[in-house]
């Protein structure tokens, strides 16, 4: 297996969007993010065979709960054209596009979440700023350093 290039970490509420959800359908297109930070990674920074933590938000453990991979370069979001879908920007065109995305491919589900009290004791080796541990931070796409990657996937627990 080669080495990955760049690591994420990607937000989804799991009653919208679960790892269960992508392990069914395999691929997905990571549509709907409306911040232009988190944009601009995808549209930017994202390369196809790029490692993804998949993390379950607003839910009553969030955490770790899958590792995906970038599964296409990123192309514009439909739904902002789509004037029946909560994400539609009416600003938006076809021609100059606001919101992109990627497609995310399901690689496995952990063996157990990797939650966000069990992230947050290990704050100082993550590194002051990662957003997971940092006060107000909403992201929901953000760049992972791969020695945050290999600290945070040596904190899920293998079954017995």
């Amino acid at each position: 297996m080669t080495a990955r290039k760049r690591y994420w970490l990607m937000k989804s509420e799991p009653d919208a969007f679960s790892i269960d959800d992508l392990q069914r359908v395999g691929t997905e297109p990571w549509n709907g993010v409306r911040n232009y930070q988190a944009r601009n990674f995808m549209r930017d920074g994202m390369k196809v065979g790029d490692g993804i933590l998949f993390y379950h938000s607003n839910t009553k453990v969030p955490g770790i709960v899958g590792i995906a991979t970038v599964a296409s370069e990123a192309y514009p979001d439909d739904t902002q054209f789509d004037p029946e879908s909560d994400y539609c920007d009416p600003k938006s065109t076809r021609e100059q596009p606001r919101w992109m995305l990627v497609d995310v491919a399901f690689e496995r589900k952990l063996a157990q979440v990797i939650a966000l009290d069990e992230i947050k004791l290990h704050a100082e080796e993550l590194g002051e700023g990662f957003p997971l541990t940092a006060k107000g931070n909403r992201l929901s796409v953000f760049p992972v350093t791969a020695a945050q990657w290999k600290l945070l996937l040596s904190l899920e627990k293998k079954p017995a």
